[in-house]
């Protein structure tokens, strides 16, 4: 049987106090990812992307969340202006 792979997934809260075990309390990665039960390379993927976020690099969740808005906005748009283009057309043409 081909059964899909379920992942796991773990809340924001839950990933920032994974990764402030390394960084504020001092845990090794491993002994941090033995503590809250993932694999060390979690622990690590999740560093980097707070850093990465903190540093500004990377988009917060309200940043990519308001990226997506404007996105599909920008695409209503722009077939908006599209119609109201041939439209004109067609009525000069006439």
């Amino acid at each position: 049987m081909n059964q899909k792979r379920q992942y796991k997934t773990y809340s924001k809260e839950f990933k920032e106090e994974a990764v402030a075990l390394v960084t504020d309390q001092g845990y090794s990665v491993a002994e941090a990812a033995e503590a809250v039960g993932v694999n060390p390379n979690q622990i690590y993927k999740w560093k980097d992307h707070l850093e990465a976020q903190a540093s500004g690099a990377a988009l917060s969740d309200n940043e990519r969340a308001e990226l997506i808005k404007l996105r599909a906005e920008n695409k209503r748009l722009k077939m908006e202006k599209d119609i109201l283009i041939k439209a004109f057309f067609a009525k000069e043409m006439k």
